[in-house]
């Protein structure tokens, strides 16, 4: 058995991946591994990339460069011009990122799923009812990044960015097994609610960036956000940024997950079922 295959074999191990990525200290590890993937030091940049590509399915041949100066250059990679297709339909929004579907479906009573049987309130996750009320009966769709995906993030369609709500939280995994075990678990981690305003129909969506263990960095490209793990509670920033269908909105300094929120009359494309993979720039919603 190879080392890559028996690291794959534990971890689907359900209590021991659970006991290896929630039962330790993980704003303590969190801040550890951010100090140390940017170690730009070549020795323990290349033996951290040499581990890495054994025990995930790291692909970088698709990146703007293949040299990198850290793990965490790594993990903000570019990807070089190109390398995704953006649907140009106009009736369509597009997947902001490479991922997973977890759930997706209607909204129903304030309430979304983050996992078969486990709901959360919207208004835990935005920090209020107002947004909670703008997507009663809409759809949603949860994406999650896995720690070898392209970790940036981009405008799902012709958009203005209208408002940011930063809300500073704890750092739980955000992969299936904590996602079935932990209750509310994206209304407890950091997390980012952006407002986007479409140039088609005036409707308003937004993309809910959770952050989660090791590293929890959510960085913008129109907005100089500090790091928030040591400052509790909400922060508003007014924003206005223009975006074309696919430009780069921000990144993640690891993988996490994006929750997109659309008002009613909105549907699932057909790429979009649990568990399938998509990828940033193919139809994801399409318009009423």
């Amino acid at each position: 058995m190879t080392l890559r295959s028996a690291v794959a074999t534990l971890l689907r191990h359900e209590d021991l991946n659970f006991l290896l990525t929630n039962r330790i200290p993980r704003r303590l590890a969190t801040r550890f591994m951010g100090w140390f993937s940017r170690i730009e030091q070549p020795l323990v940049r290349d033996l951290s990339l040499a581990v890495w590509r054994r025990c995930a399915d790291l692909r970088l041949h698709e990146a703007e460069h293949t040299r990198f100066r850290s793990v965490h250059d790594c993990f903000t990679r570019r990807l070089h011009p190109g390398a995704r297709a953006i649907d140009p339909d106009p009736g369509v929004l597009i997947s902001p990122c490479d991922a997973i579907v977890g759930a997706c479906g209607k909204v129903r009573a304030g309430m979304a799923f983050q996992a078969k049987g486990s709901a959360y309130s919207l208004a835990d996750l935005f920090g209020g009812r107002d947004p909670a009320r703008r997507y009663e009966e809409g759809t949603y769709v949860t994406l999650r990044l896995t720690a070898s995906m392209y970790h940036r993030f981009h405008a799902p369609y012709d958009c203005r960015v209208e408002h940011v709500t930063y809300l500073s939280g704890d750092t739980w995994n955000v992969n299936p097994i904590a996602l079935a075990r932990v209750e509310r678990l994206f209304c407890r981690n950091e997390r980012a609610a952006m407002r986007l305003r479409l140039a088609a129909g005036d409707h308003v969506v937004s993309l809910v960036a959770v952050a989660a263990i090791l590293v929890a960095g959510i960085r913008f490209s129109f907005l100089d956000v500090p790091r928030r793990l040591r400052h509790a509670g909400r922060n508003e920033f007014p924003a206005d940024a223009r975006f074309r269908k696919g430009e780069e909105v921000g990144w993640f300094e690891h993988g996490s997950t994006i929750l997109v929120f659309a008002p009613r009359r909105f549907r699932l494309g057909p790429l979009v079922s649990t568990g399938s993979v998509i990828r940033m720039g193919q139809p994801l919603l399409r318009l009423p």
